[in-house]
């Protein structure tokens, strides 16, 4: 009796165990089954944006360009970037994404987003990797690095000069206007900073990191937002509270608006807009010493470069108003460039200490 009930035992535990093992093996076939769908799904989408789509990568040809992530650029809340260069001599700086594990369909969004912009002053996208987990984005390599370099150094104007720094005002403008408006998809960015504009060997500013930007059809003109996104100090009212409006391309504005302020006045706002600090609110710093004409003294302008302070100081001082409304268009903006600072109003005074 012992033995038959010990066969029967083990013939039960071997039933558990082939059962157990078939389940496993159907658990690794229908994941395997999900991710070639998934692989499926991505390569119809990159088929679907055509001869637009950015090329696709493997892994392993993303660390031959990188020489194994041998030189790093810079690191930022998304990953790290490194230089690299591909194999016709043109260098890349390839930014490695950190391991996700959300769903890639967003990540190929983002990437034929950035794909099918093509501007002098939006940076531009060569190819990306997908695997599993493992992202990567190749932009065009800047040999100037980015524009937060340079407005907060010890002596930013020296380096770059007004002129320069004027040019890149426009040049930036020109690159929003262009996502604004003219590509065939409506890009809102987000993330409008010195740190996001990067400088080509002419100077030429390029808009970068699109990691936040999000697609929004031509014909709705407010997106919806999910959480605050952006950067503290350059994020305008609205994304953080729907009391000042709803989120759109105005948004971008805000930022600009607050970037062209630190452009004339070379501090980061960051460190004025904590509450508790005994320093005012930068644009309402900016504002009254303004009215007072001696704000300008304060950045250190002299009377050649005064115009050129005194304009891209008024623009952003509008773009920076609190109601979306209020604000001008990126292309009203560039009109405004092309006026003298004589014909253009003082924006109305900000009540800022409302929003802290």
């Amino acid at each position: 009796g012992m033995t038959s009930a010990a066969a029967t035992f083990l013939f039960a535990s071997l039933y558990v165990l082939i059962m157990h093992r078939k389940g496993k093996r159907l658990w690794f076939l229908l994941c395997k089954k999900t991710s070639s769908n998934t692989e499926k799904n991505y390569e119809a989408m990159i088929v679907s944006y055509g001869s637009l789509a950015p090329k696709r990568f493997m892994y392993s040809e993303v660390m031959k360009i990188t020489s194994s992530r041998n030189n790093q650029l810079g690191k930022g809340g998304y990953g790290v970037v490194f230089k690299g260069r591909l194999h016709d001599g043109r260098l890349v700086a390839v930014k490695f994404l950190h391991d996700c594990k959300g769903n890639g369909d967003e990540f190929v969004n983002e990437v034929m987003s950035i794909g099918r912009t093509s501007h002098v002053n939006v940076v531009s996208l060569f190819g990306f990797c997908l695997e599993g987990s493992k992202r990567a984005l190749i932009y065009e390599y800047m040999p100037n690095g980015s524009l937060d370099m340079y407005i907060y150094s010890e002596n930013p104007k020296e380096i770059l000069g007004w002129e320069r720094l004027y040019a890149i005002a426009i040049g930036i403008a020109r690159g929003l206007e262009y996502l604004h408006h003219s590509c065939n998809t409506r890009i809102v960015h987000f993330d409008i900073k010195p740190q996001n504009i990067l400088l080509d060997k002419d100077f030429n500013p390029k808009i970068a990191d699109f990691g936040l930007a999000k697609l929004c059809h031509t014909k709705e003109s407010n997106l919806s937002m999910t959480g605050a996104r952006g950067t503290i100090g350059f994020i305008a009212p609205e994304v953080h509270s729907r009391t000042f409006g709803v989120v759109s391309t105005k948004s971008d504005v805000y930022s600009y608006g607050m970037m062209l302020l630190e452009m004339v006045g070379g501090r980061r706002n960051v460190k004025s807009i904590v509450a508790k600090s005994s320093e005012k609110y930068f644009p309402d710093w900016i504002y009254d010493h303004f009215a007072q004409d001696d704000g300008l003294q304060a950045c250190e302008v002299t009377g050649e470069t005064e115009e050129i302070a005194r304009k891209m100081t008024l623009i952003g001082l509008w773009c920076v108003q609190i109601l979306p409304a209020y604000r001008p268009t990126i292309t009203k903006v560039l009109e405004m460039f092309e006026r003298s600072s004589n014909d253009m109003d003082m924006p109305p005074k900000q009540n800022f200490s409302g929003l802290l």
